[in-house]
């Protein structure tokens, strides 16, 4: 007898051996029961989840011997003969090679026949959205209305090709992909019932590399049973999917915690050896560091799914979790960035250096700054030589305290010291808290005569201790006394660095005196091109925008009312249902002659930008349409002295606003308010309402 692959010898026969998929079965499960049968039933999912092998089952239900329930026999001929693929009322159609509409055609002209043997003629058509558009319409009429004895079971991994029209018909099924704890419990029930020796590390990669097939993870462990000789081992699996030791990621983690680019350099020589997939290396640190995160978070969360849990358990113990998280973060980027790298080894060790020079600074290292508590790089350049960190270092100097009993000796500058150059604006002298004791202050710009004087308080006074930030000191330092000879300084004219307690004693510097007079932090510029402004609050004009557009002067005065001629043009164009440009000109035209058929037009000057021949053609045109008969129409440019249409209707339009605004005003109510409330109007917002 010729081999069977596991694939096909372990395919489920029943409801009950099937893996996973339990939110579809339990629908089936009832509706077999209860006898509440669909006649056409989708389902959907990636393949090797299940759905022919579903709809297999559902026709062993349908038509075993024994009747209509959720567990067929299996042991009657019809269970035993859809089993083996030859059950004459079992038609399976594999849509991806018929279809054409004669092929669907030809396929249902048998579907009004009773079925030969079982109760149901059922028709499993796999990979349905491969049909054509002409093929779903002709199957529309039969899968809404099919006979009792029809039932259809559909199967598709892409069901967004399916027209809507097809869905609305059927029961419609999604399943689900298959979890790597699922298949690999599987597999492990399956290689135990075979008698094949395995390892559970095996397994999971199997799991993980099936990506949620079960078809998939089946021919897998077949391949890795013939590489294996028999058994499926680690080693093997991992050699035959091409995957990376997960050594090797330990490795580079480690060198990465330890801060050694040596040892992480070496890690990725040993890495090319091999001639990996650097992608996949990164995916695969990545991989460790989500599990890292995660024992962190839950330690009991974490799985052995690659026999490495005590491994990630220590990582999680000594990793920080902020490095963990940007070494996460940096990894993604990086794995964004892989492609633009000259090429893809030198990119993934960039992506490590990375890691490597921008890791935060430990807590022992990591400067007390109580205003921005951040942790710096540890290639961190010499901040004397940056401008910026100069800037940001620089306040008045605060000496040591001195106890009581002691008189401080004044701190003189050396006559060789250069004078200091006065800066634009004078810095706020800050005072750091310190003990009750006097601090003496020294605004000396010279950088001997600060570390002198900083020798002579250490020596003398213990160290200071830093107050927290919350607290104040009692009362500000008093200055000190200023040498014999030199005159009273009314400000600091130079900046110097504040104090911080080292190591029993008190670190000072100076700024030399050609810094730039910008030395304390300040705050970022503000976005002053930007106001943010709520809906209640915005208050925009739209008018005001409106009369910037371009638009036709206003009509002015007539200079006298319309009499004979113009009073007939007045009574005439409304009649002529002109609009546009010619409309226009129309109404700023009033009549002067009227000669027989000879008629002449006085045009405002003022829209003569309008005026064209055209438009005389046109206003021609409307005339005689208006009249019935032909006439020669003359325009000249003159000023009218007589009232225009347009300005009739500018003098209607005032009139009428007058006679708003003073019903308004003349209103009970309107003066009622006014009179209690203080109420205003706004002669703006009145308009008259046109009748």
């Amino acid at each position: 007898m010729s081999y069977q692959v596991l694939a096909r010898k372990w395919r489920p026969r029943s409801f009950r051996e099937m893996v996973g998929q339990t939110h579809v079965l339990k629908a089936l499960i009832n509706a077999l029961d209860s006898q509440r049968l669909h006649h056409a039933y989708l389902f959907t999912g990636t393949r090797g989840v299940g759905k022919t092998t579903i709809a297999r089952i559902i026709a062993k239900c349908l038509n075993c011997e024994n009747g209509i329930s959720s567990t067929p026999c299996g042991v009657c001929s019809v269970c035993k003969e859809i089993d083996e693929g030859r059950f004459v009322d079992l038609i399976e159609v594999d849509a991806a090679s018929r279809t054409k509409v004669e092929d669907t055609r030809e396929l249902l002209d048998n579907v009004q026949y009773s079925p030969s043997r079982g109760r149901f003629k059922v028709y499993l058509i796999d990979e349905v959205h491969m049909l054509s558009s002409h093929s779903f319409n002709a199957l529309l009429k039969t899968l809404e209305e099919p006979p009792p004895h029809v039932k259809f079971l559909l199967a598709t991994t892409d069901p967004q090709k399916l027209p809507v029209t097809i869905l609305s018909r059927c029961l419609q099924f999604s399943l689900k992909n298959m979890p790597p704890e699922r298949v690999v419990e599987h597999l492990s029930h399956v290689l135990a019932a075979e008698s094949i020796p395995y390892e559970e590390d095996a397994l999971w990669l199997l799991g993980r590399a099936a990506d949620g097939s079960m078809r998939d993870a089946m021919s897998l462990t077949d391949q890795a049973i013939a590489f294996g000789e028999g058994k499926v081992l680690a080693a093997d699996v991992r050699a035959m999917l091409g995957t990376l030791d997960h050594g090797q990621v330990y490795g580079v983690l480690h060198a990465l915690l330890e801060g050694d680019a040596r040892a992480l350099i070496d890690a990725v020589r040993h890495l090319a050896e091999q001639g990996p997939d650097w992608n996949g290396v990164l995916a695969e640190m990545l991989n460790v560091l989500h599990r890292v995160a995660i024992a962190q978070a839950l330690p009991e969360a974490v799985d052995n799914g690659q026999g490495d849990r005590e491994r990630v358990l220590a990582l999680a113990q000594a990793l920080p979790a902020e490095d963990v998280q940007f070494y996460y973060q940096m990894g993604l980027i990086g794995r964004r960035d892989l492609p633009l790298a000259p090429d893809p080894r030198s990119g993934f060790e960039m992506v490590l250096l990375r890691m490597l020079a921008f890791r935060p600074a430990d807590s022992d290292d990591a400067p007390r700054v109580a205003l921005k508590p951040l942790g710096i790089s540890q290639a961190t350049a010499d901040p004397r030589s940056n401008p910026v960190a100069d800037a940001a270092m620089v306040a008045p100097v605060v000496a040591a305290p001195v106890p009581a009993s002691e008189p401080q000796a004044p701190i003189t500058t050396p006559a060789a010291a250069p004078e200091p150059q006065p800066v634009e604006r004078p810095a706020t002298p800050v005072v750091a808290p310190v003990e009750p004791e006097v601090a003496a202050v020294s605004t000396a710009p010279a950088v001997p005569a600060v570390q002198e004087a900083s020798a002579a308080a250490a020596a003398a006074a213990p160290a200071i201790t830093d107050l927290p930030w919350e607290e104040q000191a009692p009362q500000a330092a008093p200055m000190a006394p200023v040498a014999a000879g030199a005159a009273e300084p009314a400000a600091p004219d130079v900046e110097a660095v504040p104090v911080r307690a080292v190591s029993g004693g008190v670190a000072l510097q100076s700024v030399d005196s050609d810094a730039p007079a910008e030395v304390e932090d300040e705050p970022p510029p503000g976005d002053y091109d930007y106001v943010e402004m709520d809906a209640e609050s915005f208050d925009y004009d739209f008018d005001a925008v409106a009369s910037t557009q371009p638009a036709e002067p206003e009509p002015t005065v007539a200079a006298q009312p319309a009499t004979g001629l113009a009073a007939d043009w007045l009574e005439l164009f409304p009649k002529l249902g002109l609009s546009g440009m010619t409309g226009s000109i129309g109404a700023n035209c009033t009549l002067i002659s009227a000669e027989g058929d000879n008629w002449l037009l006085h045009l405002d000057p003022g829209h003569s930008a309008l005026f064209n021949a055209t438009q005389q053609r046109r206003l021609n045109d409307a005339l005689n349409q208006h009249l019935g008969r032909e006439l020669k129409l003359q325009i000249e440019l003159r000023q009218p002295e007589q009232e225009t249409p347009a300005q009739a209707a500018a003098r209607k339009r005032a009139n009428r606003q007058r006679e708003a605004e003073a019903s308004i005003h003349n209103d009970p109510l309107v003066q009622q308010m006014m009179q209690q409330f203080a109420a205003s109007i706004r002669a703006d917002s009145i308009e008259p309402v046109d009748t």
